[in-house]
C-alpha cells in the first residue's frame, strides 16, 4: 500500500473521528476530549487514534469508557465517509505528548528560576583569589630591584 494513501485515509479518519465526538456521540461520560493524531497500519486493517482529554484522571479514564462504547457507531461512520472495502478496526489510545510537554514545561521554568538566581549572585560576587589571577610582565624598574637580589640569594645557597 502507498504510504501518501495511508496518511490521507488516516487524516481522514481523524477529522471523521472528531466530527462524531462533537456532534454525534452524547455519552455524559464522554469528557473535553481532543483526536491528536490518527495512524493507520499499511494494509489498512487497523487505525490507532489518539486523543487528549483535559481533565482529571477519573475523566480520562470515563472519557476512555465512553470511547470504548461508542467505537462500533464510530467504526460504521468511518467505514461510509471513507468509502474503504474493508473498514479499519479502530483502537482508541490516550495520547501521553500534552502530559510530558507539561511536565518538561514546568521543567524549562525551574531551570530558568535557578539561572535568574545564580545571575542574581553573580552580580554581587567577588573572586575567590585576586581580582586579576594572570601575571603580567613587571616594570623595568621592578626588574631591576630583582636582579639584584638574585646573585645575593645565588651567593647564600652555594655557601651552604
Amino acid at each position: 500500500m502507498d504510504a501518501a494513501r495511508a496518511r490521507k485515509i488516516a487524516d481522514r479518519i481523524q477529522q471523521v473521528v472528531a466530527e462524531m465526538l462533537e456532534r454525534r456521540i452524547k455519552d455524559p461520560r464522554l469528557g473535553f476530549v481532543t483526536v491528536t493524531d490518527t495512524r493507520i497500519t499499511n494494509d489498512l486493517s487497523e487505525a490507532t487514534v489518539f486523543y487528549t482529554v483535559f481533565g482529571s484522571e477519573a475523566e480520562r479514564a470515563d472519557s476512555a469508557a465512553a470511547l470504548e462504547s461508542a467505537k462500533g457507531l464510530i467504526r460504521s461512520e468511518v467505514g461510509r465517509q471513507t468509502g474503504l472495502r474493508h473498514t479499519p478496526t479502530l483502537t482508541f489510545t490516550h495520547d501521553p505528548l500534552p502530559d510530558s510537554a507539561r511536565h518538561l514545561d514546568g521543567l524549562f521554568a525551574e531551570a530558568r528560576a535557578r539561572d535568574a538566581e545564580i545571575a542574581r549572585r553573580a552580580e554581587t560576587a567577588l573572586p575567590a583569589g585576586e581580582a586579576d589571577p594572570y601575571r603580567k610582565p613587571a616594570e623595568e624598574s621592578d626588574l631591576s630591584e630583582e636582579d639584584e637580589d638574585e646573585p645575593a640569594e645565588q651567593a647564600g645557597r652555594s655557601a651552604t
